[in-house]
């Protein structure tokens, strides 16, 4: 396991334990990152325009079409610690 992974994955740890949960715009963030690290581009059709949550996070994760893997590991790691620091 690269070092970028291993600092990924215990970001993905770290974001479950913070004291104070994130608001929705950063909770969105999170996932569209996470989702672009772990799977790459946005795949599958968008979600009905009724279902607001699921079409929110097609959007965000779509808006990260492009974005290398180890890009959007590094993102996602930053924000976590950005946030670990707040605390």
């Amino acid at each position: 396991m690269s070092d970028i992974d291993a600092k990924f994955q215990q970001a993905a740890e770290d974001v479950t334990k913070l004291s104070e949960a994130p608001d929705n715009s950063v909770k969105l963030k999170l996932y569209a990152l996470y989702k672009q690290a772990a799977e790459g581009d946005v795949k599958g059709d968008k979600p009905s325009m009724f279902d607001f949550v699921a079409g929110a996070k097609y959007n965000a994760w779509a808006e990260l079409s492009g974005t290398a893997s180890d890009v959007a590991k590094q993102k996602y790691i930053d924000l976590v610690e950005a946030l670990k620091a707040k605390e």
